[in-house]
């Protein structure tokens, strides 16, 4: 990671950065760029280190925020016309460290509104163009992230993973992207999707950079019951069993690209070369993995949507002229037909009807079970192996407009990621080389809890 010293300013990095925005903004990566703000800061990092004084280990690096971290110097909208207009009076702890630490934001960048989708289209700003190609999707839900990092716009990025909103955006613009142990990084001031999956983590093109950028970020913060004492580069679980496992049902998978399980076959051959042990594990209780989620999610999303209702912040509807319905009902209703997104409803209807009396039991206790059993799959996995060697996603970048009118489908990208968010366990995505049309292709490294750091130097090695 480039930090401004003497011999390369702050200033420098960010007119650099903002050249960059500029000539990539057919790409719809960033939805708002904070110019001033970034040089004034630059200008300052400059004269803190002319005068000798600790500028920070991150000084004048230009990064992006992902919409839908609070900040009160730029909107925070999660992409999403209900939060346009809004200005947030706190600050995320993660965006308060980072620029504690000397780094510079640069502004925000696109994303599914309210992190809700696998592709970046389901923004109210319209979607993100993959980085290698202009009719292939970016990911998501992070896929502005992504993508300014890929084409060099910021240093490194922020980002949310709830079933993979990182590491798939990650695989399908060769970058790197972690997806940390739930709770080592505060999730204060994001804008919550489900609250038991949502993990903070970052995008890079080095493992290098996520190890600084973990150092910086992770550890306890009173404004969040669920972070972790700081355990990085501390306690962190180390790779002794010198054994990588891979999942025999996502190998067996006829969803599977076969120029993505060539790329995992040929770095499965490389660690056995450096030493490890190759162990085929069967994890057959992944086969729920995407049901569950797609019922534990939509309720924690309809329960943390619910307070979007056009009487504290963000957008109002002006239609409250009704002969048989009160001015109050339709402000509900209005506000929320008009400024949710398609894909934001169908995740509130889903969840309200799981949650709902008589189908608790059916849907939500038997999904929150089967998270239980996949805890423990993944526990018996972890006696016998280092880590789990894995796809992201089944596929490369797929096109603009192929899935979206499909949720199914849609859904399905998210098969071989969503288990490492319901049992909470760490993963890093890593690029492993280009398809034969030149898209990128990613693997991901999967760990037990607490073995961030060494899954990040693990994936550096390989990538």
């Amino acid at each position: 990671m480039k930090l401004a010293d003497k011999t390369t300013t702050a200033v420098s990095l960010v007119k650099a950065s903002l050249k960059r925005i500029e000539e990539t903004q057919d790409k719809n990566i960033f939805t708002f760029v904070d110019k001033e703000r970034a040089l004034k800061r630059a200008a300052e990092i400059d004269q803190k280190i002319q005068n000798g004084e600790d500028a920070g280990c991150l000084a004048g690096v230009p990064f992006a925020l992902k919409a839908n971290f609070l900040s009160t110097h730029r909107p925070a909208d999660a992409s999403a016309k209900i939060l346009t207009e809004f200005l947030s009076p706190i600050d995320s702890t993660t965006a308060e460290k980072l620029e504690k630490a000397g780094a510079i934001c640069m502004g925000c960048v696109n994303l599914d509104a309210f992190a809700h989708g696998s592709s970046t289209e389901n923004s109210y700003f319209g979607p993100t163009k993959n980085a290698y190609d202009d009719e292939r999707v970016a990911g998501g839900s992070s896929g502005g992230s992504a993508v300014a990092v890929a084409l060099d716009c910021v240093q490194f990025a922020t980002g949310s993973d709830t079933g993979g909103s990182i590491r798939q955006p990650a695989s399908f613009n060769g970058v790197f992207g972690i997806k940390p142990t739930y709770g080592a990084i505060s999730r204060y001031g994001v804008v919550a999707m489900a609250s038991s999956l949502d993990v903070i983590g970052f995008f890079t093109k080095s493992a290098e950079d996520l190890d600084l950028l973990m150092s910086v970020t992770a550890g306890q913060d009173p404004k969040d019951q669920t972070t972790l004492p700081d355990f990085y580069g501390t306690d962190d679980v180390a790779l002794k069993k010198k054994s990588i496992g891979y999942v025999k049902e996502f190998m067996e998978s006829p969803a599977l690209d076969s120029e993505i399980k060539t790329a995992l076959e040929s770095k499965l051959a490389e660690l056995k070369k450096q030493g490890y042990k190759i162990v085929e594990l069967s994890m057959p209780t992944l086969e729920y993995a995407l049901a569950a989620y797609y019922i534990i999610q939509p309720a924690e999303v309809a329960s943390n949507l619910s307070r979007y209702d056009g009487v504290r912040y963000g957008f109002r509807t002006e239609n409250l002229k009704s002969e048989d319905k009160t001015p109050l009902d339709l402000l509900f209703e209005n506000t929320r037909s008009e400024g949710f997104m398609r894909e934001n409803k169908r995740r509130i209807m889903i969840g309200n009807f799981v949650l709902s009396s008589g189908f608790y039991d059916a849907y939500f206790l038997k999904a929150a079970k089967a998270r239980t059993l996949i805890i423990q799959e993944f526990e018996k996995a972890f006696k016998e192996v280092d880590a789990i060697l894995s796809p992201v996603s089944p596929n490369p970048a797929f096109r603009l407009g192929e899935k979206v009118s499909d949720p199914v489908a849609m859904y399905l990208e998210d098969v071989m990621s969503v288990p490492v968010n319901l049992a909470g366990v760490p993963a890093v995505a890593f690029p492993v080389g280009k398809s034969k049309t030149g898209l990128p292709l990613g693997l991901q490294l999967i760990g037990p809890r607490r073995s961030d750091k060494n899954l990040i130097k693990l994936s550096g090695e390989l990538a």
